[in-house]
């Protein structure tokens, strides 16, 4: 696959045409799932729910016949983990044809929870609608995409920084600037794009700027969610070594530390 050519193709959909997925598209999901890493090793499991029989469905969805959700345990770095794998199916369905978008909270959790759960150490962070992108957006789905700006990005000087939060990142190293511009079109939670990332020679370090109301102990962090997705798209553009080491960079009290991503040692 493609990376930067999926992550600009890739939206997130709302509306589907109603039609139910190709036993070939679903089968090729399942096998898909069962490949998905990451670099944190935490084992993330994937369901793939049938909306007619299983009763789930969100608000601010219309069209969907199914939804995939997944599972992990709540460990240190589980968000980041989870992000991180989720974000590479949403890919893979992007590559296939199928729309879906990350659901945090528009939803029942209970049911959905229900479906998939089985520990009480067990945790469902997002699901996402699977299905054919209807050929126009309802009119709920426009009102949302204009109300979070979704078609907007950070500028690149916001975002990317060269050895403390001061100084924009410069680099005409064309591998590092296609990672980088996949960082920045990387889906967020009402679009906040929280990361940030500081280079220091050959190692990124990657920031989450935290914003009130995005965490809480059953849903997670949804921006540490955002930054698993974040890591996804730069470590499958580079294929860097991920290491949990802070370099101690001076931050302002909303930004935390979440991992460092080593290109090219």
């Amino acid at each position: 696959m493609k990376y930067l050519k999926l992550i600009r193709a890739r939206r997130s959909v709302r509306t589907f045409d109603g039609r139910l997925l190709t036993e070939e598209h679903i089968e090729k999901l399942r096998a898909f799932a069962k490949t998905i890493k990451n670099p944190y090793d935490i084992p993330v499991e994937f369901f793939f729910l049938d909306k007619a029989a299983t009763g789930l469905s969100s608000p601010v969805i219309s069209g969907e016949t199914m939804y995939a959700a997944a599972k992990i345990k709540a460990v240190p770095h589980s968000e980041e983990a989870f992000g991180y794998a989720f974000e590479q199916l949403v890919l893979y369905a992007r590559y296939l044809g199928i729309g879906t978008t990350l659901i945090g909270g528009t939803m029942n959790r209970e049911a959905f929870e229900t479906a998939v759960l089985r520990e009480s150490d067990e945790r469902m962070y997002l699901v996402t609608p699977l299905g054919y992108p209807a050929d126009k957006m309802s009119l709920k789905e426009t009102a949302m995409r204009t109300a979070v700006r979704a078609d907007k990005r950070k500028p690149f000087e916001e975002l990317f920084f060269e050895n403390d939060f001061t100084t924009s990142l410069k680099t005409d190293d064309d591998t590092i600037l296609d990672a980088l511009e996949a960082v920045r079109l990387a889906p967020s939670a009402v679009n906040k794009q929280p990361w940030r990332i500081v280079k220091c020679e050959n190692s990124f370090h990657f920031y989450v700027i935290h914003s009130k109301g995005f965490a809480n102990e059953q849903a997670g962090d949804m921006q540490k969610i955002d930054m698993g997705i974040a890591l996804a798209h730069f470590m499958m553009m580079t294929g860097g070594t991920l290491s949990l080491t802070d370099p101690q960079i001076p931050v302002s009290n909303d930004t935390e530390y979440i991992a460092t991503v080593t290109v090219g040692a």
